[in-house]
């Protein structure tokens, strides 16, 4: 199917009219400059450089080396698109992506996406019953839609009882414990606090449900204060969020090293070079980027039965970052080189800091800093304070 370019024009500004664009003008004028240059055949030649004089009116003297306002731009830009086809561009007839390694935005057709059944909705929105939680909980719903389509349409090998598609082999070593059991998997979401709506967390279970679908049967899908201790026993659980509140989790011993704290993460037996305290802060270099970390924690499940998976943080950007760096094939390779034991493999159980650079509470930037590889015996600490 050719699409006329009138009909991609009309998309573009569709999209520069979405509340997300329009509240940000140097977004809009980056896109904007983006598809134009993109439509006339010039996008291919596009440079950083010219990017910073043209998008951004940087002067001359304008070094891309000292300053990374165009790449964390630009990688706010793809997720705004992102995030657009996934709630209110979900039946737009054009999909505007721009891919990572260059400038250039593509235009494909695309096809409606399926309604999800309104049962699911209905039994998960069941669930919520506070009024603060309103927006976790239609997350919640489109965390099941991805579950429940994305599964779908996958031809998958069978292994044992579960149908299981392809990974990249660090997916697979990441993953491996939790997708090849026969255990039941729980997503658990941090239950809101007075006054949060829980984007954060339920947009990071949005991200994993679509990373999970065609590689896990029957996950199951819950709230922090909904979880009980027989499914903690019992099954396979990912924790998305704070753990601080749920007393379900905080009672599960783990020998860690390291815990997040209300302010950052604390390292609490710092090696040379380490610090014992990272802050989540704005950066210093830039107003506009904020500078926070995500702690991903794997730990024995409870009489160490099954496995239990922490993707922790205190802003939205860093449960978002920690979701991304255990389902993104380019994060996990870095990852897995990082932690590599002398065997060739990852730890079984580990605790991992991650440094995100973030912009309006989206990562843009998500890189490892250090980690721990955790016994299997377990002390009576809880993986967070507050």
């Amino acid at each position: 199917m050719v699409l006329e370019a009138e009909a991609i024009r009309a998309q573009v500004e569709r999209i520069l009219q979405n509340k997300n664009l329009r509240l940000s003008e140097v977004q809009r004028r980056l896109f904007s400059y983006l598809a134009d240059k993109s439509l006339s055949g010039e996008a291919d030649e596009l440079k950083e450089y010219t990017l910073g004089l043209d998008a951004f009116g940087k002067p001359p003297s304008y070094d891309p080396r000292q300053e990374s306002v165009v790449r964390m731009h630009v990688a706010r830009l793809r997720q705004k698109l992102a995030d657009y086809y996934r709630i209110e561009g979900v039946n737009d007839p054009i999909l505007v992506d721009l891919p990572k390694g260059g400038f250039k935005v593509t235009f494909l057709p695309r096809s409606p996406a399926p309604q999800i059944p309104g049962g699911v909705i209905e039994a998960l929105l069941g669930r919520w019953r506070r009024p603060e939680a309103a927006l976790a909980a239609a997350l919640l719903a489109l965390v099941a839609g991805a579950l429940y389509f994305a599964a779908r349409p996958v031809k998958a090998q069978r292994t044992g009882s579960e149908s299981v598609a392809a990974l990249s082999p660090e997916l697979e070593q990441l993953w491996s414990p939790l997708l090849a059991s026969n255990r039941p998997l729980v997503v658990c979401i941090a239950t809101p606090a007075h006054g949060d709506s829980g984007a954060g967390t339920a947009s990071g279970a949005f991200l994993l449900g679509q990373f999970l679908a065609p590689h896990k049967l029957h996950v199951l899908l819950t709230r922090g204060d909904l979880l009980s201790m027989p499914e903690i026993a019992m099954d396979n659980v990912v924790f998305i969020g704070p753990v601080a509140g749920n007393r379900q989790l905080e009672a599960v011993p783990v020998d860690q090293q390291i815990v997040l704290e209300p302010d950052g993460i604390r390292n609490l037996n710092p090696r040379p070079g380490e610090p014992e305290f990272l802050p989540d802060r704005a950066s210093g270099n830039s107003p506009d980027v904020e500078e926070s970390h995500a702690l991903v924690s794997h730990i024995p499940g409870l009489y160490g039965n099954g496995d239990i998976l922490y993707l922790s943080g205190n802003r939205i950007s860093s449960v978002l970052a920690a979701v991304q760096a255990l389902t993104d094939p380019v994060l996990a390779r870095t990852l897995v080189a990082k932690m590599k034991t002398s065997t060739g493999g990852v730890p079984r159980y580990y605790q991992l800091v991650l440094q995100v650079k973030s912009m309006d509470d989206m990562p843009v930037d998500i890189s490892y800093l250090f980690h721990r590889e955790l016994s299997g015996s377990r002390q009576a600490n809880s993986i967070a304070k507050r």
